[in-house]
């Protein structure tokens, strides 16, 4: 861990956290989920660094040690996408391969989408591609599940808000690292903003791609989507796709099977990307 490098990157306003190790001209930037940081990827960032990689790992805006938003309610999945390229227009960087997981899949595939010259392939974990727009598999969850309530203005905040003495004595022992963030940010991206329209037409990506999941992982139970994945229709919006299924594998694979998601992840660089 003590070679990863960290740096603030002055971009859109605000001061992005970026986490970084190894050089050269093959680039790799992670994208976290939910709720996750660039630590969720330590991981693989030292082992790719160690094959020859430069991995890079941001923290989105209000999540980590990135800067919050003025006003969070208001951003939105095209303020991380706006934000990933300025990044990457100030680190001078021209063309990557994105890993992403959970709902940072979404910000990587319409990156993809968007700027094709920029990304050279795509590999998600827990979350395969989804098209943009409302979404069949949020308006059918049922009825009580945590993503319908967090959608809500204020039933979030109402559930965290039910805290017992106990609880909140070890969150003051957490608050000089909580105290600049909050949790807006993070309930605005994803929960609040899942149906952003990027105005995107044809959602079709054709760059390389490769979608790891855990046969235990939760987002098989939502209405439909393990038919989509398995039946190979998610495959109609990302033709060149490769699917593999972890058998004991759950939402966390990057932190569960690190030795197997790494080596999974540096075949496809390595066979696909850059052969």
């Amino acid at each position: 861990m003590d070679q990863v490098q960290h740096k603030f990157v002055q971009v859109q306003g605000l001061k992005h956290h970026v986490a970084e190790i190894g050089a050269g001209p093959k680039v790799v930037v992670f994208l976290h989920g939910f709720p996750e940081i660039w630590y969720s990827w330590r991981h693989q960032m030292i082992c790719l660094a160690g094959a020859g990689f430069r991995a890079i790992a941001p923290d989105y805006r209000g999540y980590g040690l990135s800067d919050p938003p003025p006003v969070p309610e208001k951003t939105t999945f095209g303020d991380l996408i706006s934000d990933l390229l300025a990044i990457l227009d100030f680190l001078e960087i021209t063309k990557v391969v994105l890993v992403a997981k959970d709902f940072g899949a979404k910000p990587a595939y319409m990156l993809a989408l968007l700027h094709p010259d920029r990304v050279l392939g795509v590999v998600t974990m827990g979350v395969p591609f989804i098209p943009p727009g409302p979404s069949q598999y949020q308006k059918h969850l049922p009825e009580g599940f945590y993503i319908s309530r967090w959608r809500e203005p204020g039933r979030a905040e109402a559930d965290f808000g039910r805290l017992d003495a106990k609880r909140r004595k070890i969150l003051q022992r957490m608050e000089p690292c909580t105290r600049s963030q909050g949790f807006q940010t993070a309930l605005q991206v994803p929960y609040r903003s899942l149906d952003e329209d990027l105005n995107i037409t044809e959602p079709v990506v054709e760059a390389p791609a490769l979608l790891i999941m855990g046969d235990k992982d939760y987002v098989f139970k939502f209405p439909g989507m393990e038919d989509y994945i398995k039946s190979g229709k998610v495959k109609e919006f990302v033709p060149d796709l490769d699917i593999i299924y972890l058998p004991e594998g759950s939402h966390f694979v990057q932190e569960q099977s690190p030795d197997e998601v790494n080596q999974l992840i540096l075949t496809f660089l390595n066979t696909r990307i850059w052969s």
